[in-house]
């Protein structure tokens, strides 16, 4: 092994915000006090109780990626496990996800976009 990863960092207009989005979605502190980084305007974070550091920093001119199209590539996306997709799916509209792709009866996941246009998925059992 040559390295442990220590966070996932994504391009965004308004770190807070979407550091509180993803709380909604994940739980966890945000922007709690941690030796490797400063937290302001610039630069926000989620410690999630699973031990994972999402990190979120602010971009001038940020251009949010196009699901399913590659003018403005998505680069990456997340998958989040959920036991219920209904109520998952009502609870991430209500935190300002945008709904994508609902997908159909043959596929365990559905596709949503943060409120900074970042793709992720809810993926039921």
């Amino acid at each position: 092994m040559i390295a442990e990863l220590e966070c996932v960092v994504l391009d965004c207009p308004d770190p807070r915000e979407l550091a509180g989005f993803y709380a909604s979605l994940l739980g966890g502190e945000v922007d709690r006090p941690d030796r490797r980084w400063e937290c302001d305007a610039e630069w926000s974070t989620l410690h999630t109780p699973g031990g994972l550091v999402l990190a979120f920093q602010r971009v001038a001119g940020y251009r949010p990626p196009r699901w399913p199209g590659q003018e403005a590539p998505q680069q990456f996306h997340l998958d989040f496990g959920v036991t219920d997709q209904e109520r998952a799916h009502e609870e991430v509209l209500a935190a300002g996800a945008t709904l994508l792709g609902a997908g159909d009866e043959e596929r365990g996941w559905r596709v949503y976009a943060d409120p900074a246009g970042h793709p992720f998925c809810l993926v039921g059992p």
